[in-house]
């Protein structure tokens, strides 16, 4: 919070100074004062109350008046049960803004020699992306923007997972079920013609499960027994034994899901530093295993299985290598968090992953830790919660995926809906039209998934995302784009032209104005807390309160009035301001900001 260190030196002075009581400046509490009461900070003053032995209004009254007089950016003061509202010049706001604006918008404010690597979107090439992967991708795209723009040295990472027993399944039903179907002969993509088989199998499988449990089977040794999952079993074993003819069938079909995959990355807007593959990683950790074996860290159980027995670290056995030599996800991750450390020596290396994977990567440290890399507590589990449906959880499988293709196209067209309704396009070209529906419909597609904390399950609700009222992405990017109309209109004014302008002597700030300028320097220190828990809910958050307090101002005052000019010099001033911080919070979280709408 902005003045909070030398507010907190000036009430332990304050309180030598009336009471003979020292106290560190560390032990003073501030908070943001409440907005349904006067005033910029707040002291907590019941444990000072505590300590001088006073009743809390009573040293809160004292304490206040004291502050007037011998703290100079102090000057007003209101106390509320306890509580000690402060309100600072606007002097010191408009400097501090000016300072800001000097600087060119500051934002560097953690430790820039760290190095840090950003995992996200890990797809499977057995199927499409879904609803699920839009809320991975647009969290860690957002996350590693935040981070850089705080000085990280960030490289953005995706580890594909494009082989085991999930691809298996895609390509043993095409293979049997195909007729030699491809994207070109089906104008599918690739991506969808791959998940189609995957769906294709599911169905055959259960099929053969119900058939062997009629003829007697238990539906456990059904489950074993079905022809179809024996058949992709003995694929994976044919794969990592690099039979040609599989190896061949395997390429093709990554080849088609890869292709979709580049189309649906672009019309997200997230971008990779470098892919990873898992088929050429895995290796890496069963080498690893190999070494953990030796040492007697690991155990091989008579069928050849390798595990880890972590009961003393109060969870169970883990398998690391399965009987038959095959790998399982944590035997790839062991050697991918190696290859990377090697490749990066990061001080962080943060997985974006939902939380039903909670567990896995506390496993996944543990076996590091166990097996004595001294980097293992610099892998960092950033687990988020699903989204929900109004029809319920999704299953790839069954095919009842929200596919994201399909999401953002209807959010493209919802937004060409509206506003074409809006009318308020007339003048624009085909391509500008079409830049702006795509713009209004993935930003409200994004912000409606980053403004929730990442902890927190969501329901995804497509028609109150795009909505233009209320804490939406299109609110926010139209109040931009009226920012632009308002300092162009602006910069038209003859009077002004060619005239230096102080902000920092501007002597006549109104109560809305200051309320924009105290959210415009609030953008530093939620930038901070953003890349310190690893939240753009953060930014979402702060960059709507600033709209909406840009707002509140707009519709209150005029902003170009040629009878004062001072006063619409600085108005402008603090539009273009607004607008510039909205534009960065907005970048954050990939979401483009029209010029006019």
């Amino acid at each position: 919070m902005l003045f909070e260190d030398s507010l907190k030196s000036a009430v332990a002075e304050a309180l030598h100074k009336l009471y003979g009581h020292t106290i560190a400046p560390s032990e003073v509490s501030i908070n943001l004062t409440r907005k349904d009461f006067e005033g910029d900070l707040t002291v907590v003053v019941f444990n000072l109350a505590k300590a001088v032995r006073m009743n809390p209004d009573a040293l809160a009254n004292e304490l206040g008046a004291e502050l007037v007089q011998s703290f100079d950016k102090v000057n007003a003061f209101n106390v509320v049960k306890g509580f000690l509202n402060l309100s600072f010049k606007n002097e010191n706001w408009l400097s501090e803004l000016n300072a800001f604006v000097s600087n060119n918008y500051p934002s560097q404010v953690a430790n820039t020699n760290q190095k840090l690597v950003v995992e996200y979107s890990s797809p499977n090439t057995n199927k499409p992306l879904h609803l699920g992967h839009l809320r991975n991708n647009f969290l860690g795209y957002s996350v590693a923007e935040i981070l850089k723009a705080c000085g990280y040295s960030v490289a953005k990472v995706n580890l594909v997972n494009d082989r085991g027993i999930h691809i298996c399944k895609s390509m043993y039903a095409w293979q049997q079920l195909g007729n030699g179907e491809t994207p070109a002969s089906t104008g599918m993509k690739g991506d969808h013609l791959v998940g189609k088989y995957y769906v294709e199998f599911d169905k055959l499988y259960k099929s053969q499960i119900n058939a062997l449990v009629e003829q007697g089977q238990s539906e456990e040794d059904a489950k074993k027994n079905a022809p179809a999952i024996l058949a992709a079993q003995e694929m994976l074993r044919a794969w990592e034994a690099g039979d040609e003819s599989i190896v061949s069938l395997w390429k093709m079909m990554n080849g088609w899901v890869y292709d979709g995959f580049e189309k649906t990355y672009q019309t997200m807007g997230v971008d990779f530093d470098k892919f990873y593959y898992e088929s050429e990683t895995y290796l890496l950790g069963k080498n690893i295993v190999q070494e953990g074996l030796a040492k007697g860290v690991f155990y091989q159980k008579e069928d050849g299985s390798v595990w880890v027995d972590l009961t003393s670290d109060g969870l169970d056995h883990k398998l690391l290598l399965r009987g038959d030599g095959t790998s399982v996800y944590l035997t790839q991750d062991l050697g991918t968090a190696q290859l990377r450390y090697n490749e990066y020596q990061f001080d962080k290396l943060i997985y974006v992953v939902g939380n039903e994977q909670d567990y896995h990567f506390k496993v996944l440290k543990l076996v590091m830790q166990k097996m004595g890399y001294d980097w293992w507590n610099n892998l960092h589990h950033l687990s988020y919660n699903m989204v929900d449906l109004p029809s319920g959880k999704m299953k790839s499988r069954e095919g009842t995926v929200v596919d994201a293709d399909d999401l953002m196209q209807e959010m493209m067209d919802e937004a060409e809906k509206i506003t074409r309704e809006l009318g308020k396009i007339e003048d624009f070209d085909s391509d500008e039209a079409a830049n702006l529906y795509s713009a209004i419909g993935m930003g409200a597609l994004k912000y409606y998934i980053l403004k929730v904390d990442p902890e927190k399950r969501m329901l995804f609700n497509p028609a109150e995302s795009i909505d233009f009222n209320g804490n939406t992405g299109p609110f926010i990017q139209y109040t931009y784009a009226r920012i632009q109309s308002v300092v162009k209109k602006g910069n038209t004014i003859e009077e002004l032209k060619g005239k230096a302008f102080d902000v920092a002597t501007y002597a006549l700030m109104n109560d809305k104005e200051k309320m924009v300028v105290k959210s415009i320097l609030d953008y530093p220190f939620a930038l901070q807390t953003a890349a310190e828990k690893y939240a753009p809910s953060i930014i979402a958050n702060y960059v709507y309160e600033l709209a909406k307090n840009y707002n509140h101002f707009y519709h209150e005052n005029p902003i170009v009035d040629k009878s004062q000019l001072e006063t619409t010099a600085f108005r402008i001033y603090l539009s273009k301001v607004t607008g510039d911080i909205i534009k960065k919070s907005l970048l954050l979280l990939g979401i483009q900001v029209p010029e006019r709408m």
